[in-house]
């Protein structure tokens, strides 16, 4: 028999307590480089982005008189019951509004246009045997959870989808995906099929969520070799699944990257741009916490979500917090009791600081034990996980030490603690 120990959690600023080293200077704007410029220019953190409505009575009246008229030309076109997602696009379903909806703005609401569009959805939803793609086995197990995956939601509930194209820097790995036409239109609709699976978990329902996140890392993603690829998958999303992205995040975005962007942004839409967020290297899990709660961002981009529940119980919310630069901070979790088993996750984004963990007992006379001796944590190194038994009652410590560095730190924990029946 296990039960959980009532604990609590203090966070200890030791700002004030610590002499913060001297840094030299910060650059005055005038010597910054032109290309720095650019780059911070172009980080796009946009969290006042809102959907659009699918709520009839929120519409123009212009917007209303589009939707009938779509409605009434799609009865006279068709001689069939049309449906997408399982939704019949005539019949008064309000799902089927959404549906509508998100092609009539693809097309800015000119309605022939919308038809067009969607006739064409309709042809290739038929010809790729789009309604029973969830159920083929297209033998990509090798990447599953590494280059297209739907994995947790974000704050708001939207699923979110995960795009890495690094590993095909291995011309191996490439030739084997993309090595000739055949295997590129397998590729295509494992890449389609990674999608229907996250349409499924949409509402299509006024005031549902009705939309994804993408997020796609550009870390190693090599340019040349998928520009094919790339092209085709933009075309297909594009053509067949409008409006269906809520927010497009890019991390790990190289610099040229961000150039091109900051050069392009003046010509697109402050709509577009809305959706946009761009991320340089060493900034992925500030950005992704600012959509995503650690706990559901995976471990690879400084979050805590793994393939398996290590702290072996339900899944906990994690805490934030942030350290400052030249801050120490103490996260002290108390009413550990003797023979309890306290288990641990942490991280910190970007690290490059110190860290360590400490069980103090508090009886007096009994020495504080060092269970994770300060070391200095890389940047790229994963979330922390580790558990320790106590002989006896008292608070675990976890520190991280960030006095060294100016730079703030967004970071995440969580606990679990287990009293057992019979204490060693």
């Amino acid at each position: 028999m296990e039960a959980t120990s009532p604990t609590s959690v203090k966070i200890i600023n030791l700002q004030d307590q610590i002499q913060t080293p001297e840094f030299s200077p910060k650059p005055s704007p005038s010597k910054k480089k032109f290309v720095t410029s650019l780059m911070e220019a172009a980080t796009l953190i946009t969290p006042s982005f809102k959907e659009d409505t699918y709520f009839i009575s929120h519409l123009r009246a212009s917007e209303k008189k589009a939707l009938q008229e779509l409605k009434d030309k799609l009865i006279a076109a068709s001689d069939r019951l049309d449906s997408m997602w399982g939704i019949p696009l005539l019949g008064g379903d309000e799902r089927a509004d959404v549906i509508l909806l998100k092609f009539l703005r693809a097309r800015d609401f000119k309605v022939q246009d919308t038809l067009n569009m969607l006739q064409n959805c309709l042809s290739w939803r038929k010809d790729f045997e789009t309604d029973g793609i969830l159920e083929e086995d297209l033998g990509f197990k090798e990447l599953e959870g590494v280059v297209a995956y739907m994995h947790a939601y974000d704050r708001e509930g939207h699923p979110v989808c995960y795009n890495a194209y690094g590993v095909f820097k291995d011309k191996e790995m490439y030739e084997r995906i993309f090595g000739d036409d055949e295997k590129l239109k397998k590729f295509l609709r494992w890449r389609v099929q990674v999608l229907e699976r996250g349409i499924k978990l949409l509402h299509f329902k006024p005031g549902g969520i009705n939309s994804i996140i993408q997020v796609t890392d550009l870390k190693d993603m090599p340019k040349r070799e998928l520009r094919v690829a790339s092209n085709h998958i933009l075309s297909l999303f594009q053509d067949n699944y409008p409006e269906m992205v809520a927010r497009k995040i890019f991390i790990n975005v190289p610099w040229y990257f961000s150039l091109l962007y900051s050069m392009f942004s003046p010509f697109l839409t402050q709509r577009t741009k809305s959706k946009f967020v761009i991320s340089k290297e060493g900034n992925v899990a500030e950005t992704l916490f600012k959509f995503i709660r650690p706990e559901d961002v995976p471990v690879q981009y400084g979050g805590l979500s793994r393939p398996s529940n290590v702290l072996n119980g339900s899944p906990k919310s994690a805490s934030e917090f942030t350290v400052k630069g030249g801050e120490k901070v103490n996260i002290q979790i108390e009413g550990i009791e003797a023979g309890a088993t306290i288990s641990w996750e942490i991280v910190v984004g970007g690290w490059e600081l110190e860290y360590s963990a400490e069980f103090v007992p508090i009886a007096e006379g009994s020495y504080t034990i060092a269970v994770e001796k300060q070391r200095r944590i890389a940047a790229n190194e994963e979330a922390i996980c580790n558990s320790y038994t106590a002989r006896e009652a008292g608070k675990m410590v976890l520190s991280v030490d960030n006095t060294a560095s100016r730079k703030r730190k967004v970071a995440a924990y969580r606990y679990l603690v287990r009293k057992s029946t019979s204490i060693v």
